[in-house]
């Protein structure tokens, strides 16, 4: 798939946490982006600092079929160049960005069943996994594990909700790490649903994306398991940006 020059208009900008932002662009020249489900475009901006020109990248987290005007999710860093710039644009404004980009995308495998596990805004590129699969005549059978910190930190919880209900092969379970008093959903990291819920991996095909901590936790956790196809996509910090 080749990587093209993009021109966009921010469409809608939606604050979803304290620190997470959505960003829907719409686009101009050319007007569509043809992706994979998990694939990102990346941005060239001057860094706060030096002054240079630098690249950042930003997962796609809406699905394929909507083409026209595509979704990123990122958290504000405090002085990151991409997550700033990001937050500085406002409706109307013009952006130019290049994609599709990475080999983290969702393969074609029907008799796999999927498990996805994020952490943080790592559920970019899985939320626009499961959308995509949400969409297919037969829905493979998915389970979703996510890792947030506290109530302060929970967002698309409606949407994932609503998913779940149209799509009956699927699964979502948010976990928080550090939960405040009144959570009654699951608390501790992904790991514990890893442990408690994944007895083999036999029929499984699993996606990761978060934190390079959890990443490598989950990969050991699920090889001691037995053998099945892992994709791995490490995200800076939970920035909502992929490492290259």
């Amino acid at each position: 798939m080749p990587i093209e020059t993009f021109t966009a208009q921010v469409e809608a900008i939606k604050n979803l946490t304290h620190d997470v932002r959505q960003l829907d662009l719409r686009l101009i020249e050319p007007k569509t982006l043809m992706f994979k489900p998990g694939q990102f475009i990346s941005f060239e901006m001057p860094h706060p600092q030096t002054g240079h020109l630098v690249t950042r990248a930003y997962s796609i987290a809406s699905q394929p079929s909507r083409s026209e005007v595509i979704t990123l999710l990122f958290n504000l860093v405090p002085g990151g160049s991409g997550s700033g710039f990001l937050f500085d644009l406002k409706a109307g404004d013009k952006t130019h960005f290049k994609g599709p980009a990475r080999r983290f995308y969702l393969r074609e495998d029907s008799g796999r069943e999927l498990l996805f596990i994020a952490s943080g805004t790592g559920i970019a590129p899985i939320r626009s996994m499961l959308l995509a699969n949400a969409e297919r005549p037969d829905p493979r059978p998915a389970t979703l594990f996510w890792g947030l910190r506290s109530q302060r930190d929970l967002y698309d919880q409606e949407k994932l909700a609503e998913l779940t209900g149209r799509t009956p092969t699927l699964t979502a379970i948010t976990t928080l790490s550090r939960p405040e008093p009144g959570w009654s959903g699951e608390s501790g990291r992904v790991l514990r649903l890893i442990e408690e819920r994944i007895a083999s991996v036999k029929n499984l095909a699993v996606y990761l994306c978060g934190n390079s901590s959890m990443i490598a936790d989950a990969t050991s956790l699920l090889q001691r398991r037995g053998l099945c196809p892992i994709y791995r996509e490490k995200y800076y910090d939970d920035t909502g940006s992929p490492e290259d």
